[in-house]
């Protein structure tokens, strides 16, 4: 798969799916400048991952975001259809999955996103697991996350990540977190203190195994959302939205309750999201 890569190996991956998807568009382009100025500040290098006019790009320049905001509809792209793109030669924006394989390939070793997909409610009913967890099995990246969404099932998807035998480190932290949730009820199998001890084992680990690593980063504390706030605008975003199934749910699910919520629920995203890239910056400085 031919692309192109702007960046060296000191560089931290972001998706552009949380642009191009997850804030309103005005916001996006100095959302994307904020997030490359916090890498920068802590001694490692942006790499914005995306689809460009079919082209896999990881180190996307300033225009070319812009734009690919301005195109209006811009695919959401996963590893099933990430093909797709490239063959249409059209604009595709990465989720956790397709972002791993790019950074993967250009040689990036640290993600810093928001939430991991997962297992959904009602596995039992309907199977319907994010494609980034069998990312994890394949990619040598380590990502940086408050965790799994919270409107995922966290414990499932918690037990699928130890069934693939993928590591989930937590950073100052024994609890595995769950998005807006510092706690989700679940643990990690390791905690961390320090950055070099942290930067020291994903170095080790990457090469050893060939597969991903969880750094699980908790929501700040002062970001953290209520947890019976939490609860009533979940119940009533489900209700709004149980009859998207699929792709759609999820995006439609976040838009409700970022309605219901007042934007809360949006601001806590972007508080973790800052964290997580300071975090994932701190690594690659760190990395030997």
């Amino acid at each position: 798969m031919k692309g192109i890569c702007r960046v060296g190996p000191r560089a931290v991956a972001l998706e552009t799916t949380l642009l191009l998807h997850g804030v309103p568009r005005e916001h996006a382009l100095s959302l994307s400048d904020e997030l490359s100025e916090l890498v920068r500040s802590r001694g490692a290098e942006p790499a914005l991952v995306g689809v460009f006019h079919g082209v896999p790009t990881v180190g996307l320049l300033r225009d070319e975001l812009e734009e690919m905001i301005d195109a209006g509809e811009v695919a959401k792209v996963n590893t099933s259809n990430l093909g797709f793109a490239l063959h249409r030669k059209i604009h595709g924006a990465t989720t956790v999955a397709t972002t791993m394989e790019l950074a993967a390939r250009a040689g990036v070793r640290v993600f810093a996103t928001g939430g991991i997909g997962g297992v959904h409610m009602g596995y039992g009913e309907r199977l319907d697991i994010s494609g980034d967890l069998a990312a994890m099995t394949r990619f040598p990246v380590a990502v940086v996350t408050s965790g799994a969404k919270s409107i995922l099932d966290v414990m499932a998807t918690r037990e699928l990540l130890e069934s693939l035998g993928i590591p989930v480190v937590g950073h100052q932290t024994d609890d595995f977190p769950a998005f807006y949730q510092r706690k989700s009820g679940a643990t990690v199998d390791m905690r961390m203190d320090h950055l070099g001890d942290l930067a020291g084992y994903i170095d080790q680990e990457l090469a050893r195994t060939g597969r991903g690593i969880v750094v699980a980063n908790p929501i700040p504390r002062d970001a953290e959302l209520d947890p019976m706030d939490w609860a009533r605008w979940l119940e009533e975003a489900r209700k709004d939205s149980e009859a998207i199934h699929g792709r759609d749910a999820t995006p439609a699910l976040l838009s409700r309750l970022h309605r219901l919520s007042g934007g809360e629920t949006l601001r806590a995203n972007l508080e973790l999201v800052r964290s997580n890239v300071r975090l994932a910056s701190e690594l690659v400085a760190a990395l030997p």
